[in-house]
């Protein structure tokens, strides 16, 4: 099975995802998402395969989403998609996709649905 990991491996959350995810015999595609985000096709298909919004992956503890005023729950889902593009420090992690299904993996459970 193939598999790719939205990482940051200074998240204690995405490393242990990450074990999880070779503990099943899985080596996966590592993305560091920081320094290479996601395009804005594949953050799209991602959250249409978690059937997820903009909304449900931003890290809403990142001071930098209250500064950007993206915790306002008027603000449209373009542009909440938009402000995680370009700041992807505010993307939550880890997202893993695998051809069972893409979870965001918190809690770290999650990842087992889909391996």
């Amino acid at each position: 099975m193939k598999a790719r990991i939205l990482h940051n491996p200074a998240c204690s959350t995405s490393r242990a995802v990450l074990d999880m995810v070779r503990a099943a015999g899985i080596e996966p595609e590592i993305v560091a998402y920081l320094e290479t985000p996601p395009t804005r096709e594949d953050m799209v298909a991602m959250l249409v395969a978690m059937e997820a919004s903009p909304r449900d992956i931003l890290r809403a503890r990142e001071p930098l989403a209250a500064e950007l005023g993206l915790l306002d729950p008027a603000l449209h889902d373009r542009d909440l998609l938009d402000a995680l593009l370009e700041n992807p420090r505010l993307i939550e992690r880890p997202i893993v996709i695998t051809e069972k299904g893409v979870r965001l993996c918190r809690p770290k459970e999650r990842v087992l649905d889909i391996l």
